[in-house]
């Protein structure tokens, strides 16, 4: 006895009037899901999450990554700047000592750096 020898005999048992109904009821039911859902709604039926809510999630895990990896960015940039100025202090002193540059002008370039 197959699914269709089943639905034929509940449906043999009601009033025909009731059978068109319920026929009617359910291709209506189908119509909708399948409106709304596509070709998952014969997977999964009515049971799925609509697409604006598991977008929302994604979106919000986005941005809760996003603020992760913007405060990475941030102290990486924080720590680059520290070796620059550290390299630029030890370039003034070198220059200093080769007399390229004089010490007013060390001292200006020390207090653009510490700007920075």
């Amino acid at each position: 006895m197959t699914g269709w020898d089943v639905l034929g005999e509940i449906m043999g048992s009601f009033p025909p009037i009731a059978a068109t109904v319920v026929l009617v009821g359910a291709a209506v039911v189908f119509i909708v899901g399948f409106a709304r859902h596509g070709h998952s709604f014969l997977k999964y039926g009515f049971k799925q999450e609509p697409v604006g809510r598991s977008l929302e999630k994604r979106f919000d895990n986005l941005e809760s990554q996003f603020s992760e990896v913007k405060s990475e960015l941030s102290a990486i940039k924080t720590n680059h700047f520290g070796h620059l100025k550290n390299y630029l202090g030890i370039l003034n002193g070198a220059l200093l000592d080769k007399r390229v540059i004089d010490n007013e002008t060390k001292a200006r370039l020390d207090n653009e750096i510490r700007g920075m």
